[in-house]
């Protein structure tokens, strides 16, 4: 694609608005700016789209959101009519322009003949997932860029299983994008007209309680909470976001009596204003909750991002300070505290089974096996969790937590994406289960390291923007795939997996042998320290990642590791 042609058809297109043709005009004399937004449309993948906001093929906007929605309505017609009729939810977060862009959706889909249920206001995405099972829709959309800057949205795009788009869907979908002109392609109508007419219906309250009710189902040890609610104080933080109403009536709704909300955050802003990043990954942004807590006495912070799928947790450790754990952590915590509040309840499954991703710690898998539970791995993202969740399903095995390293967690057979809704009450409530026997969720951590052995993670992002960045990503996975090294940091290297090819060389004995899973650009370095070196390039942002997890005998040995091959790692950048 030309993009000086493509820059200068919306320029003079009266489709677009004059505060666009505006900005537009602005950049006309900068060649650099016009071929980054023109350069080449935004990709759709299987989470769909995200990207900066404004004009441009490859920016977030009007016309390339209606272009996506009329992909995706080809999709559903091509399904046939009970598929139309089945219709698509609508959902959207607290972002700038999102309830626009969702009404919008709502406008090109209800064109083209097919049922939608939108929410009445912003919603956390577990609960469009909820939705579409509950109301056996055929797909859905949520308007959320998740916890990308303020600069940001995006569009995610849900199947009738609740989980996000199959790739073969959404291989689709961008096959029909590229026969779809952005502009003259689209079938679109008021949002008023598609309302009265009643091919825009809106999902409200009802939808809220259906949706706690079920939360509230996988709640374990709600009497421990009862036991502790006099005395028990968290502190909360939506971080502006879609949590702001349900996290709060969950945890009420358990027996949390001190629920103490960061009334600064609670405010719904696009603008973030008091994060740099509403990233419940990032401490920084837990600033004005510590303080809260400290105010209060509270032990426990909890923060979910801005469409309240992801959480984050903050605790008072036994110093008096307050720490962060991270995503592994509070998996592991999770996974250990469910199993044995289910064995003390009699409810354990006949046939449980827990799930991660490849490059989430292995320290669940140990904890799982230790009680008798299977783990099994899977790709990176939320949909491959959910993909096996149905198929372990089949076969009769229920799954007892499935959760990846970035902060996300999912329970239950009510929704098939993460949720951090229930996660936010399973760890209150697991907080308030050892707090029944004198211990805090720091104790509890550090309790199961003394009882499993040390294990620590560390994340790398080595960012490469641009057309550029896109090449470069990919040479680079050419070359480790070609030629791994023989060792790193001193340590040698003693297999590959190599997830696109789905096989594992045993560099000890040149013995190869295939992978339970395969098709995903993913290499994974064992090394004789145990150490895991994991290399991906990610699937929604502009870098490749390095997932670094290493055992030993204690937190210092972990940390010498980690700060070891962290360091051989950043001449990837080069």
């Amino acid at each position: 694609m030309e993009y000086m042609t493509e820059y200068e058809r919306w320029l003079a297109s009266p489709q677009i608005s004059e505060e666009e043709r505006a900005e537009l005009r602005a950049i006309q004399g900068d060649p650099e700016q016009i071929k980054a937004r023109f350069f080449a449309p935004l990709t759709f993948g299987t989470a769909g789209l995200r990207g900066v906001m404004g004009p441009g093929l490859n920016r977030m906007n009007l016309h390339v959101l209606r272009q996506t929605t009329q992909a995706l309505a080809n999709l559903v017609v091509s399904e046939g009519r009970a598929a139309a009729e089945g219709g698509v939810a609508v959902c959207y977060d607290s972002r700038h322009r999102s309830e626009e862009f969702a009404r919008e959706a709502a406008c090109v889909l209800a064109a083209n003949g097919i049922a939608v249920k939108l929410f009445d206001a912003l919603r956390p995405t577990p609960e469009l997932s909820f939705a579409i099972r509950e109301y056996g829709c055929t797909a859905g959309i949520n308007i959320t860029a998740s916890h990308n800057p303020k600069e940001y949205n995006g569009y995610k795009v849900y199947w009738s299983d609740g989980a996000q788009l199959p790739p073969d869907h959404a291989d689709r979908v961008a096959h029909e994008m590229e026969k779809t002109d952005i502009f003259l392609g689209v079938l679109t109508m008021p949002f008023e007209e598609a309302l009265s007419a009643g091919r825009i219906t809106m999902l409200g309250q009802q939808t809220d309680r259906l949706f706690l009710d079920m939360v509230l189902c996988q709640s374990v040890a709600q009497d421990a909470v009862r036991q502790v609610s006099d005395t028990f104080k968290l502190v909360y933080t939506p971080f502006h976001g879609a949590g702001h109403a349900l996290v709060p009536a969950a945890l009420k709704r358990l027996g949390f009596k001190y629920v103490v909300c960061v009334p600064e955050q609670m405010e719904l802003d696009g603008d973030f204003p008091t994060v740099q990043s509403p990233n419940p990954e990032d401490k920084a942004g837990f600033t004005l909750a510590i303080d809260l807590a400290r105010a209060c006495g509270a032990t426990l912070i909890i923060g979910t991002d801005p469409d309240a799928d992801r959480v984050g947790i903050v605790l008072r450790d036994d110093h008096g300070d307050y720490v962060t754990l991270s995503g592994n952590q509070v998996g592991v915590l999770l996974l250990d505290y469910l199993i044995r509040a289910h064995l003390q309840k009699g409810t354990l499954p006949a046939r449980p089974a827990a799930l991660k991703s490849v490059v989430t710690t292995e320290m669940a898998r140990v904890v799982a096996e230790a009680h008798g539970v299977p783990m099994f791995d899977t790709f990176t993202g939320f949909k491959f969790l959910a993909e096996r969740i149905g198929r372990l399903e089949a076969e009769g095995v229920r799954y007892i937590l499935a959760y990846e390293e970035s902060y996300g967690y999912l329970v239950g057979d009510y929704a098939r994406d993460k949720d951090a809704v229930t996660a936010s009450m399973l760890i209150a409530e697991m907080a308030a289960w050892y707090a029944t026997q004198k211990m805090t969720l720091y104790d509890a951590m550090q309790t199961l390291y003394e009882r499993h052995g040390h294990f620590a993670e560390r994340t790398l992002n080595l960012v490469m923007p641009g057309l550029e960045g896109m090449a470069k990503m990919q040479a680079l996975m050419d070359t480790l795939r070609a030629d791994p090294p023989r060792e790193i940091a001193g340590t040698r290297l003693i297999a590959v997996r190599d997830y696109l090819s789905g096989s594992r060389h045993d560099l000890r004995t040149g013995q190869a042998q295939p992978l339970d899973l395969a098709g995903s650009n993913v290499l994974y370095w064992e090394l004789e320290d145990k150490t895991s070196f994991i290399v991906r390039p990610s699937g929604t942002e502009p870098k490749v990642k390095i997932y670094l997890m290493a055992q030993g005998a204690s937190k210092d040995a972990c940390a010498q590791k980690l700060e070891a091959y962290a360091t051989f790692a950043e001449r990837f950048k080069n």
